[in-house]
């Protein structure tokens, strides 16, 4: 039975320019080492995300390893793999060490703009959590998609609403009526399961 295995290319092993076929080092969500993946991959550079089709196997020289029989390119969804796509060599000009500041920048500029947008808070302070993921079948055709949680220690806000803005509510206790109530309850669990309160 075929398996599926989204995963980011870290590293050529081996390429073979007339048949496609490759051995690559594949960083993939829940394993802590990197995956060995093989099989006619010809277009696929280091950063590379890729969502594969195929199944495990034991190669008696290497050990284990993920043989595809299909394999498809997709954006990346991840900060990391952001950077590392970015990192790679296919966009001239930026290396790895101007990926890493491009994302960076990115990644604390959005929180920010999208705080001010959401709340209108002015002064504050913001913490990373952690990255976390979703996937729902309605959404992104079932493709898992990730966000990052911040906690924000909110100390002002702006004196008027702006659009998109309808009220502010400030409350001792967390609201019951969520806009998203399958995931938000989740992260704040997971917030203080990390010591986040």
């Amino acid at each position: 039975m075929a398996e599926r295995l989204r995963c980011v290319v870290e590293r050529i092993t081996y390429q073979n320019a007339e048949n496609g076929y490759s051995v690559i080092k594949c960083a993939a969500k829940g394993y802590n080492d990197l995956v060995t993946v093989v099989g006619n991959m010809a277009e696929v550079h280091i950063g590379s995300v890729l969502s594969l089709t195929g199944s495990w196997r034991i190669d008696s020289k290497y050990g284990r390893q993920f043989s595809i029989e299909s394999y498809e390119e997709t954006l990346p969804a991840t900060v990391y793999g952001i950077e590392k796509y970015l990192g790679s060599g296919l966009v001239k000009g930026i290396g790895p060490k101007f990926a890493k500041r491009i994302v960076s920048t990115f990644r604390a500029d959005t929180a920010k703009r999208e705080l001010y947008e959401e709340t209108g808070a002015t002064d504050y302070t913001l913490k990373r959590i952690c990255v976390y993921s979703v996937t729902a079948p309605d959404n992104f055709s079932g493709q898992e998609t990730f966000g990052m949680l911040y906690l924000v220690e909110i100390r002002s806000f702006e004196k008027e609403l702006h659009s998109e803005i309808e009220k502010i509510i400030i409350s001792d206790h967390l609201v019951n009526d969520w806009t998203y109530p399958l995931i938000q309850p989740k992260l704040i669990e997971e917030a203080r399961r990390r010591g986040f309160t």
